[in-house]
């Protein structure tokens, strides 16, 4: 595991116990501080999207591109929004409607023959957010792919060298909450030059609350 387990739990823990109590279920998020990195250069760019050992207590909402038995199953496996070729094909130049699909889900996938498509008529809106679908072939076990899906996060690097995610929420045990941090660094370990090495520092915060730095 990236970092110390009691370590993890212990911030964990004063998280919630120094966060204030609000009228809402508050977020837990997870802030990495990277170092020795130019964010700016190709090579230090990162974008993940990393599956969740548990839900962060949000379920994504999830979008699919895709025609014929796929679009069926995807019905049936009551994604939140199917898109076939001619709906596709309608939101081009409405960049209103675009942004709207954007804005309304989390996560997008799409079957494989209809990324060119997709690419030509959503890329400029989806890429941009970093929700360019997930392709998959016409034979994927749909179902599979939403439920996965309803438990991922998306973590980039934009123009400063940070990573925040959510995590969980202060109503999950801290066990859980623990699983899913480690589940992100240890990811963003594997995908840096120098591993954990080019980690800083390492801080977990409720919505609301401030970032508590844990040891690493």
């Amino acid at each position: 595991m990236p970092l110390n387990e009691k370590d993890l739990l212990q911030t964990i823990k004063e998280v919630k116990e120094k966060s204030k109590k609000r009228g809402f279920t508050q977020s837990i998020d997870l802030i990495i501080n990277l170092k020795d990195i130019d964010p700016k250069k190709p090579e230090s760019k990162i974008q993940e999207l990393i599956e969740l050992p548990n839900s962060a207590g949000k379920e994504n909402r999830v979008c699919v591109v895709a025609s014929g038995e796929m679009a069926l199953k995807a019905t049936k496996a009551h994604a939140d929004l199917v898109i076939g070729r001619d709906e596709l094909q309608a939101l081009a130049g409405d960049k209103e409607k675009q942004k709207e699909l954007v804005k309304s889900y989390d996560f997008f996938v799409a079957e494989a023959p209809l990324m060119p498509l997709v690419g030509k008529i959503l890329g400029a809106t989806l890429g941009p957010k970093g929700k360019m679908p997930t392709p998959v072939p016409p034979t994927a076990n749909i179902a599979n792919h939403i439920k996965r899906h309803r438990r991922m996060v998306s973590v980039r690097v934009r123009g400063q060298p940070v990573l925040q995610c959510r995590v969980g929420t202060e109503s999950m045990t801290d066990d859980k909450i623990a699983e899913n941090a480690q589940a992100v660094i240890g990811r963003i370990e594997g995908k840096l030059k120098r591993g954990m090495k080019n980690i800083k520092s390492v801080h977990l915060k409720t919505t609301m609350g401030l970032p508590i730095k844990t040891k690493i």
